[in-house]
C-alpha cells in the first residue's frame, strides 16, 4: 500500500464580514448573547459568489502551496451541502475554473465533517494505487439555506472553503483515520430538497427548505463525538494528547469543545479555534482552520495534529495526521 501525505492547504473566505451586532438589526438578539453561546463574534457571508466560486478560490491557493499544477491533479473531491447545482457537480465546476483538466470530480456530502470524510478518500485512492493527487475541498455558502428570521440557527453560520492536495509519500503521514455515521439521528439537523413533483405527487409549495436543527441533539452529540474521536484516534495512532501539538475541530460552538475537552483531561488551548472569526462553515470550517495553522506557522515538520469532525447525517470522522 501506498503511503500518504498532504503536501499544500488552501482556504477562502468572503470579503463581506457580519458581525453580531449587524445580525441584531435583522433578529432579535445582541452580541452578549450569541457570545456567550457559542463564541461567535463575526461570520464571513457570500454576497454573489456561489461554492464553486470560493471553492476554486481556495483550491488555486492549496495547489500554490503545494506547487501542483491543475493539469497534475487526478481527482477533485467537494465536500458540500450546498451546490451550485444538482447537475453538474460542485467538483466539475472547479475542474473547469481552474484548468484541472485530468481530473476525475464528484462531489460528497457528509455537512460538518465533509472536510474529513473527503481526506479519508482521498488516501484510499492513493494507497490503493489509483491515483497520485488528489484536490480535496470543503466548501459551502450557507446562507443561502439559512432561515434569517429564526436566531437559533442564523447566528450559527457562515460562508467559506477550505482544501488541501494529498498525494503520493515516501513515508505514511496519515497515522489513523476514523469515521461513521448515525442515520438514525439525521432529523436533528435539516436542509430540505426540492419537493417531489409528478404527475401522481402534488408538491407542497409551502413546505420550508431552509436549515432547521435541534441544538440541544446536536450539542450532546458533538460532545460525544469528540471525546470519543480523540480517544480512538490516538489509540490507533499509536499516540497521547502528549504528542499532539493542535487538536482541529468542527468549528460549531466553543461550549462544546470546552465540555470535550473537560471530560478528555486536556487543556482547551489545544483546541485551535477560529469560530469567533467565521462562525460554522460546515464542510469548510477544518479545511479553514487547518490551513490558517499552516500560513501562522504554527506548526513544523513532524508536529502531529489530530483533525475531528462532526454534522448533520449525522456523520463524524477524523484522523492524525504528521506534518
Amino acid at each position: 500500500m501506498n503511503s500518504v501525505r498532504i503536501i499544500g492547504t488552501g482556504s477562502y473566505v468572503p470579503p463581506k464580514i457580519v458581525s453580531n451586532d449587524d445580525l441584531s438589526c435583522v433578529v432579535e438578539t445582541n452580541d452578549e448573547w450569541i457570545k456567550s453561546r457559542t463564541g461567535i463574534r463575526e461570520r464571513r457571508i457570500s454576497e454573489g459568489e456561489n461554492t464553486s466560486s470560493m471553492a476554486s478560490k481556495a483550491a488555486l491557493n492549496a495547489l500554490k502551496a503545494a506547487n501542483v499544477k491543475p493539469e497534475e491533479i487526478d481527482i477533485i473531491i467537494v465536500a458540500t451541502a450546498t451546490p451550485d447545482n444538482f447537475i453538474p457537480s460542485t467538483a466539475c465546476v472547479v475542474q473547469d475554473k481552474i484548468g484541472a483538466v485530468n481530473a476525475t470530480c464528484f462531489d460528497i456530502s457528509a455537512a460538518c465533517s465533509g472536510f474529513v470524510y473527503g481526506l479519508n478518500i482521498a488516501s484510499q485512492f492513493i494507497r490503493t494505487g489509483y491515483s497520485k493527487t488528489i484536490l480535496v475541498i470543503g466548501a459551502e455558502t450557507l446562507s443561502k439555506i439559512l432561515d434569517w428570521s429564526d436566531r437559533s440557527t442564523c447566528i450559527l453560520f457562515g460562508d467559506g472553503a477550505g482544501a488541501a492536495v494529498v498525494t503520493v509519500s515516501d513515508r505514511n503521514k496519515i497515522l489513523s483515520l476514523y469515521s461513521g455515521s448515525v442515520g438514525s439521528k439525521g432529523r436533528f439537523l435539516v436542509s430540505k430538497a426540492v419537493p417531489v413533483e409528478n404527475l401522481y405527487v402534488e408538491s407542497n409549495t409551502n413546505d420550508n427548505h431552509k436549515t432547521t436543527m435541534d441544538g440541544r441533539e446536536i450539542f450532546k452529540f458533538g460532545v460525544k463525538t469528540i471525546i470519543n474521536g480523540v480517544k480512538k484516534l490516538l489509540e490507533d495512532a499509536g499516540c497521547t494528547e502528549k504528542d499532539i501539538k493542535y487538536i482541529v475541530p468542527h468549528q460549531a460552538n466553543c461550549r462544546i469543545i470546552e465540555f470535550a475537552a473537560r471530560e478528555l483531561g486536556i487543556d482547551k488551548n489545544k483546541f485551535y479555534l477560529n469560530l469567533d472569526r467565521y462562525g460554522n462553515t460546515s464542510a469548510a470550517s477544518i479545511g479553514i482552520a487547518l490551513d490558517e495553522i499552516v500560513r501562522k506557522h504554527l506548526i513544523e515538520q513532524g508536529d502531529k495534529i489530530l483533525l475531528i469532525g462532526f454534522g448533520g447525517g449525522l456523520t463524524y470522522g477524523g484522523m492524525v495526521i504528521e506534518w
